[in-house]
């Protein structure tokens, strides 16, 4: 997506891309620290630019900071964890008869085996 054309969406654009990007690093355990120029580097906006939304950021409460080092906050890591899941929502689904992360046969082998088999005599029903 291309940056919009007008301030009030374009803040909006770059408040979900930089919770986005922060909740990103910090799940892949990459730190829970972003700099202006780390900004510039992952997501291509001019460092000086970044640095105008990231105060803005902290400003509404999504982010805290120290010097020119940027965490999120505990409102802005929930709300970059929903952005990330929506974000990713058809990648990270289970598949078509695959089973969720809250069904039963997650409980044991036993019940898994009979999930399976469960699945299987359906399967061939169709």
């Amino acid at each position: 997506m291309t940056e919009p054309k007008s301030e009030a969406l374009r803040a909006l654009y770059w408040r979900e891309e930089i919770l986005q990007v922060m909740f990103w690093i910090e799940g892949e355990g990459f730190g829970d620290e972003l700099t202006s120029s780390m900004l510039e580097r992952f997501l291509g906006v001019d460092a000086e630019v970044g640095l105008t939304y990231l105060d803005q950021l902290v400003a509404d409460g999504y982010l805290t900071t120290t010097g020119d080092v940027y965490r999120l906050s505990e409102r802005g890591r929930e709300y970059g964890a929903r952005l990330f899941a929506e974000e990713f929502m058809e990648l990270t689904a289970p598949s078509h008869g695959e089973c969720g992360p809250t069904c039963w046969c997650r409980r044991s082998p036993d019940e898994a085996a009979a999930c399976a088999a469960e699945r299987a005599r359906h399967a061939s029903h169709r």
